[in-house]
């Protein structure tokens, strides 16, 4: 440890931190992490975890009116959201809890205090004392961006970490941003009820997605009765007794106001870079970002920087893989350099799902990159007709010449699930070939997939 307490001191737990932490005990380094909230971060606290609870809750509450088909006589008059609010926390301590026996299993240490880099190799705890290692790494993670005038308060106008900690349900709810938080809260709101209406300053919901998925996406929403504006901003707010009117400007020029009893801000998230150290060592950042280079390594050689901290996705996935590139980079390791946008999947667990990675149609043709586009719709597949759930389709973006895949781009029922085999053919480079001539059990919805292949080599069965 070269006099140190530990080979690598990490600040925060998040999955970037524990992870890191984890990894570099396997690599036979002293780890500590430093988290002066709860283990798991935001992602198992107030992020990933506790809304996809309240997503498969919600699955389970718009699931009663399969039953009503059947015969079965519902009543939902005794429905109370704080329970549904109650098992959502339940997840979350369940794997902030497993997180810190993972540490405590990997020996990694868990110091619950605040940090601060003090210098190249020190970090300054709260409580007065100093930690020192070989290497720090910065893994502070995010929260919900503020746009002026719009500013949170906790009770009227909601950031997304406040819609999690919600037990009561309003009436309705607007929400500005359109994204993937976005549109996951839209979904969790009105299976329960309530009145949505979703705006987005941007041409469509999921604006980085692929559009003929949106398209699917979007329409859904509408059909549901969400109400739905796209390239549309929110110009002003004013609070109002029992609620808050906020004033609208679509893409013609035309405002109209929108009286709800609360506004949601999901337009995205913004580094926790402020009062970590950083300026003690001479870092500074780039809105926010920690610039890095390869192996997550900042202009200082013993300070390393992931997940939301940096300039990459902000996806807990991405944080996780940063982390173990960062410690296996000091432990000497071989890893990749950085991680390759083009293979990280993305994911909105909305009903419809969403699901992706690599270029978007809309990409190929503004980089001027020849493309091969072939498509399934989820009805062709039996296990959708069985489900009832046939709304959806499996695109394929592929090299014309060389078949390589360039993107896939899903819409329907566990897309999420399935995007990863698309993905495992990518990063294998096999080519549609190798998957559409590939057994897949019948009936499944993989068997989309298989199709989705066999359309790109132009001889798809059922479509």
């Amino acid at each position: 440890m070269d006099g140190y307490d530990y080979d690598v001191v990490i600040i925060g737990a998040g999955p970037g931190g524990y992870v890191a932490g984890i990894r570099a005990s396997q690599l036979g380094m002293s780890a500590a992490v430093i988290e002066k909230d709860k283990p798991g971060g935001v992602c198992l606290n107030i992020g990933c975890i506790p809304s996809k609870s309240l997503i498969h809750q919600a699955d389970l509450f718009r699931s009663t009116g399969a039953l009503e088909t059947m015969g079965v006589k519902v009543d939902k008059s005794g429905f109370d959201y704080r329970s549904v609010f109650i098992k959502s926390r339940r997840s979350a301590e369940v794997l902030s809890k497993g997180v810190n026996f993972l540490l405590k299993k990997n020996k990694v240490e868990l110091i619950m205090e605040t940090a601060k880099i003090a210098g190249p190799h020190e970090v300054a705890l709260s409580s007065g004392k100093t930690v020192t290692g070989s290497y720090i790494i910065c893994a502070t993670g995010s929260r919900p961006k503020v746009i002026p005038g719009f500013e949170f308060d906790g009770e009227t106008v909601l950031s997304s970490d406040d819609v999690l900690m919600m037990t009561e349900l309003p009436k309705s709810m607007i929400i500005l941003g359109g994204g993937f938080i976005g549109v996951e809260c839209a979904y969790i709101m009105h299976s329960f009820g309530v009145e949505v209406t979703i705006v987005e300053l941007l041409g469509s919901l999921l604006p980085l997605e692929d559009g003929e998925v949106t398209t699917v996406l979007q329409r859904d929403y509408k059909k549901r009765g969400i109400a739905v504006f796209t390239s549309t901003k929110a110009v002003s707010m004013k609070k109002k007794t029992g609620g808050v009117a906020v004033t609208l400007e679509g893409g013609d020029g035309k405002k109209f106001t929108v009286e709800v009893e609360k506004l949601v801000v999901a337009v995205g998230r913004s580094p926790n870079t402020e009062d970590i150290g950083l300026e003690s060592v001479g870092i500074e950042t780039d809105r926010g970002f920690i610039p890095v280079g390869d192996y997550c390594v900042t202009k200082v050689p013993s300070i390393y920087a992931v997940g939301d901290v940096v300039p990459t996705k902000a996806l807990a996935h991405v944080a996780s893989k940063e982390g173990e590139i960062a410690v296996e980079h000091m432990a000497g390791k071989d890893p990749i350099a950085r991680v390759d946008p083009l293979v990280v999947p993305s994911a909105a667990y909305c009903e419809p799902q969403v699901a992706s990675f690599g270029r978007t149609e809309e990409q190929l043709k503004q980089e001027g990159i020849a493309y091969k586009k072939s498509t399934f719709p989820y009805r062709g597949a039996g296990k959708s007709v069985v489900l009832e759930r046939t709304e959806g389709l499996i695109k394929l973006l592929c090299d014309p010449q060389t078949g390589e895949i360039l993107g896939a781009h899903i819409v329907g029922v566990d897309a999420t699930e399935l995007i990863h085999e698309i993905l495992l053919a990518k990063t294998a480079e096999l080519l549609p070939k190798d998957i559409a001539e590939m057994i897949h059990a019948h009936p499944t919805l993989s068997e989309a997939v298989m199709e989705a292949m066999r359309a790109a080599e132009g001889w798809a069965i059922h479509a």
